[in-house]
């Protein structure tokens, strides 16, 4: 009998540590499967930009992203970089290295959620960014940050211009790398994730300019990154029937999301934070973190094509390997925003903020 018992308690013991053991690898799992992003907005432009970074942070919450970095990729309106960094710290990640243009001609003109007046309101939001020029310039931290990755692991998420990747692509060596832009690009870069070509796959095959790949000057650069990007390249079409932000409506007033949202619908539409704002940014965080879901879906193969003057198309007709094209499934804009609201709504596992 005291050699069962023995035989039993060692049994047991050894049954936890072998628990403990799985439960120990699966956490580095876990880690290891985390999506390494660096997320490129145009924040400020419109209030999805503060949608998606929510999403992303939410998503961080969760274990299934690491935010290596955000880059403000706009100038002319150069406190874009403050809100960055008032979300950052919302979340209870103020560490989280930005990076902007310093080029303060570039970009859209117009400052429609008063981020001047939003960034500089540090007492409510903490943050310790307000202009472009508090941040690092945006070439040298995304080449830092790539230097500092494993190879073939960074999701470079485009939500705004992109002007700033094509720079990171052109980008010379300096202290950081002896590396040019495209072989850092190629050697340490998983994919390139970008809201762009909106309606470029459509039945009369039009050619569509739209805001992030046309507007604003963009156009050569998005036609040099679409002929040159080294890796695959997702372009997502998704969002424009989502509406939300009214989950937002609900917290105090001094939350720099409920801020944003409120200041940018009330400047540019007349409206209120219930009447919402369609979700491209955010739909384009979702796919680079969760993939097709229930939500999304991948076109059939084809390529993305570009003329300076009349925009983007897909096509069918012709295949670029590394071109694919993302859209939203039928009848699904009701749960997705639902699914969205939720998220970018729950309040943070840590935050500098009181709720």
């Amino acid at each position: 009998m005291h050699k069962l018992l023995n035989s039993t308690k060692y049994s047991c013991s050894l049954i936890c540590k072998l628990c403990l053991l799985f439960l120990t690898f699966q956490g580095h799992d876990t880690i290891a499967q985390r999506e390494k992003v660096i997320l490129d907005t145009d924040m400020g432009s419109d209030c999805d930009d503060v949608g998606a970074m929510a999403l992303l942070h939410h998503y961080a919450d969760q274990g299934k992203v690491e935010i290596l970095g955000v880059i403000y990729s706009s100038g002319k309106v150069p406190y874009g970089a403050g809100i960055v960094d008032a979300i950052n710290v919302y979340y209870g990640r103020p560490d989280i290295p930005v990076g902007a243009s310093h080029d303060l001609s570039f970009g859209d003109p117009r400052d429609k959620m008063q981020a001047e007046k939003l960034a500089k309101d540090t007492a409510a939001y903490k943050n310790k960014i307000i202009h472009n020029k508090d941040a690092t310039e945006q070439t040298a931290l995304s080449r830092k940050l790539l230097v500092d990755s494993p190879d073939n692991s960074v999701t470079y998420i485009t939500i705004g211009h992109t002007k700033g990747l094509y720079e990171l692509l052109n980008s010379k060596p300096d202290k950081h790398s002896p590396m040019s832009g495209i072989e850092l690009i190629t050697k340490k870069v998983k994919r390139w994730v970008a809201l762009g070509a909106l309606g470029a796959s459509n039945t009369e095959g039009k050619m569509v300019q739209d805001w992030n790949f046309f507007k604003n000057n963009t156009a050569a650069y998005t036609d040099y990154l679409i002929d040159h990007f080294p890796k695959p390249t997702y372009f997502v079409d998704s969002g424009a029937e989502v509406y939300t932000g009214k989950s937002l409506e609900s917290s105090r007033a001094g939350n720099i999301l409920r801020a944003a949202y409120r200041d940018w619908l009330w400047n540019v539409e007349g409206k209120m934070i219930r009447d919402e704002r369609p979700s491209w940014d955010l739909a384009t965080v979702y796919y680079a973190v969760i993939g097709q879901g229930g939500f999304l879906e991948e076109l059939s193969l084809g390529a993305l094509t570009f003329d300076l003057k009349k925009g983007s198309k897909w096509v069918s007709d012709k295949i670029n390997p590394l071109h694919h094209f993302i859209v939203q499934r039928e009848n699904v804009a009701k749960d997705f925003a639902n699914y969205l609201n939720l998220a970018i709504g729950t309040k943070p596992q840590n935050t500098f903020i009181d709720e």
